[in-house]
């Protein structure tokens, strides 16, 4: 059995390249972890904040559709009502279920207390639909940020490897890009 030679590696303190090169793949690997959890946070909030608008539309629709039914039997109750042909009972009873509906109807266009009026639901919906797309514009630049700090990444490790150090300085601007992306998909400054 032959012994394999040990090889002998350089020693990585001593050479102030490889010590900033560490040090910028560690910093870049921090900031490509916080682009990929916002990144992430931003996709599950579009899909949450859509699902949840098209809920609201949802049941606004069918307020709409129950306040139809309520509008188009009130009617029907007014026409009878105008042709004078009920007894004074049944004109009673009409009038009474008449005020009934058109109550009904009221409350299906607004109801504050619980929130669920056709008013309430579509203010509702447009503010989820608002956050949906904030969130929708900030993914975009966690998906810049990591592709770049991911780039960045490699460039120097590849720096380290060649011992280029003209290379050091292309994945620094990278990853400051990568940097800006990170907190504009954070802050939409751009």
């Amino acid at each position: 059995m032959s012994e394999v030679p040990e090889t002998e590696l350089p020693e990585g303190h001593s050479d102030p390249f490889r010590g900033r090169c560490a040090m910028l793949v560690s910093a870049l690997a921090m900031v490509l972890a916080i682009a990929g959890l916002g990144g992430n946070n931003a996709s599950k909030e579009s899909t949450v904040n859509n699902i949840l608008a098209a809920n609201a539309y949802a049941f606004y629709q069918a307020k709409n559709i129950r306040q139809t039914e309520y509008k188009i039997a009130a009617d029907n109750l007014q026409l009878q009502l105008a042709q004078d042909k009920l007894s004074p009972k049944a004109k009673e009873l009409a009038e009474k279920k008449l005020a009934d509906y058109q109550k009904n109807i009221a409350r299906y266009e607004s109801e504050p207390e619980t929130g669920d009026g056709k008013k309430e639901l579509m203010a509702r919906a447009k503010e989820l639909e608002h956050e949906r797309d904030h969130a929708l514009a900030q993914d975009p630049w966690f998906d810049y940020a990591e592709a770049l700090l991911q780039i960045a990444i490699v460039l120097t490790s590849v720096a380290i490897l060649t011992g280029v150090h003209a290379l050091f300085w292309v994945p620094c601007g990278l990853g400051i890009l990568g940097i800006l992306s990170t907190i504009n998909g954070f802050m939409l400054l751009v």
